[in-house]
């Protein structure tokens, strides 16, 4: 590999861009889609093999080429050091995900209580920022707090996270759907949010809504119907006015 072919990979890697490394097994050529321009078949072995994580060797026009995806690691960014954040850790990595928690709770983000999880103390606003969540990231708030909450689910959804999730009851979720109006999201932001967060299993522990959530998570990674957010929550909800005699 040519030294500035190197550099663009490694460059585009740190910057957390899917790309792929194209070599003509012929005579070695290589080219960095989609930063090159390539013919449009050689794009479209590319483009599949990222959705695939798989590489492989392929012939096109009688040339052929060996593609190596390199994608940017699947996360997913959990608002809130809680029991449920501990419970998902374990389950994570066997997944494939990178779990970062955020937290400025001192007595809650501490390596004692998630060993081995990268932690992130900063505010959310702060933390969703320097995360830059992008199309392999999933988001899940679980403090119940608005303060915590909001400002990183704000921030997901003017991402492209393929994933956002808040955990809470359908009465505190309209609550939290008025609120993020007031910060200018329409009914198609609030139509990303799955909530309550995770497939309905009838969870109650901490570690059955951690499974419920992980779950869905991998639904939606994987196109399942599973993983498609629930309804979302009307702009007007209806009022019941009752009359007394």
């Amino acid at each position: 590999m040519k030294a500035d072919t190197l550099a663009r990979l490694q460059a585009e890697r740190a910057a957390q861009n899917p790309v792929v490394l194209l070599t003509r097994l012929s005579d070695g050529a290589q080219h960095l889609w989609p930063q090159d321009a390539v013919p449009d078949a050689l794009a479209d072995a590319a483009r599949a093999a990222l959705g695939s994580e798989k590489a492989g060797s392929v012939t096109i026009a009688n040339e052929p080429w060996f593609i190596h995806p390199h994608n940017p690691p699947l996360r997913i960014i959990v608002v809130g050091a809680v029991h449920i954040a501990q419970a998902m850790a374990p389950m994570a990595g066997p997944l494939g995900f990178q779990l970062v928690v955020v937290d400025p709770r001192g007595a809650f983000a501490t390596a004692e209580r998630l060993p081995g999880v990268t932690l992130n103390t900063d505010w959310p606003d702060d933390a969703m920022a320097a995360l830059k969540p992008d199309a392999r990231s999933a988001v899940v708030t679980l403090t119940h707090d608005p303060k915590l909450d909001d400002p990183a689910l704000d921030a997901a959804l003017r991402s492209p996270a393929f994933y956002i999730g808040a955990l809470g009851s359908r009465r505190t979720h309209a609550k939290r759907v008025a609120r993020l109006r007031d910060l200018g999201h329409d009914d198609a932001a609030m139509a990303r949010i799955h909530a309550p967060v995770g497939l309905d299993i009838a969870a109650v522990t901490a570690p059955e809504i951690a499974l419920s959530v992980m779950a869905e998570i991998v639904a939606a990674r994987r196109g399942a119907s599973l993983g498609a957010p629930r309804p979302a929550v009307p702009s007007e909800p209806r009022v019941s006015i009752g009359i007394t005699a």
